[in-house]
């Protein structure tokens, strides 16, 4: 059966890499995205259907909602990223509340709605799945505190989605190279120092997320839920 997919911040990067995997095996697929012009260029170039949405703003998500139709298989909250790069830094009291609560709209309320918004149109054998960050391991910025957050809501999301039928699980990425997350900010001795830190001695690839994404909204993964699986060549191990 074709599933119905929505990939929020599918226009470009990792957003754009799920959403391609997905419209590979045949799936339909819906992406968001604030830039219309570049979402209605990826939508021509994958054949997905484009939806302009800031998954900050409660209207604009209801009327994604809306626009959706009555059914909905998979839920991929890619829309993010770290807000800091686009705010002017500083210690004043209202700056660090503005740059915080950028954070949290952006990569963990953006979720949150989108989520609740579509909730109800998941059929039984849905899933949710949420993409973090290894920053919150280090949750000493807006942004690591953000995804931390995030984690934590997914693992209690799946206990209200499970006897629904739906599983609901984080996928947290290390260092991905071919993307734009660092506004063009990352210097050569940095990157190399993210690349020595994995086991396998390179960076994540857009391919590594797309991949785990599928995987996770597959057959084989019904038994997966509640859970944040690290991607970043082990760079952050669990046990």
């Amino acid at each position: 059966m074709t599933r119905i997919v929505l990939v929020t911040g599918g226009s470009n990067g990792l957003g754009k890499a799920v959403a391609a995997r997905f419209r590979a095996d045949g799936d339909t697929v819906v992406v968001t995205g604030r830039d219309t012009g570049r979402l209605t260029r990826t939508a021509a170039e994958l054949d997905v259907r484009p939806i302009p949405c800031d998954g900050t703003d409660p209207a604009q998500v209801a009327r994604l909602a809306d626009e959706l139709g009555p059914d909905l298989d998979v839920v991929v909250n890619m829309a993010g990223g770290n807000t800091d790069f686009d705010t002017t830094e500083g210690t004043g009291l209202e700056q660090v509340l503005q740059a915080w609560r950028a954070n949290l709209d952006a990569n963990l309320l953006s979720a949150v709605l989108t989520t609740t918004a579509v909730l109800g149109k998941l059929r039984p054998g849905g899933s949710i799945v949420n993409v973090g960050s290894i920053g919150a391991e280090y949750a000493a910025t807006s942004y690591g505190a953000a995804k931390a957050a995030l984690a934590a809501w997914t693992a209690g999301l799946s206990s209200e989605v499970g006897p629904k039928g739906l599983t609901a699980n984080l996928i947290s990425p290390g260092y991905i190279a071919e993307t734009d997350f660092f506004r063009g900010r990352l210097s050569d001795q940095r990157r190399t120092t993210l690349i020595d830190a994995t086991h396998n001695g390179r960076a994540g690839q857009p391919g590594d997320i797309a991949e785990t994404t599928y995987f996770l909204a597959s057959a084989g993964a019904r038994h997966i839920t509640g859970q944040t699986l690290h991607v970043n060549g082990g760079a952050h191990t669990t046990r």
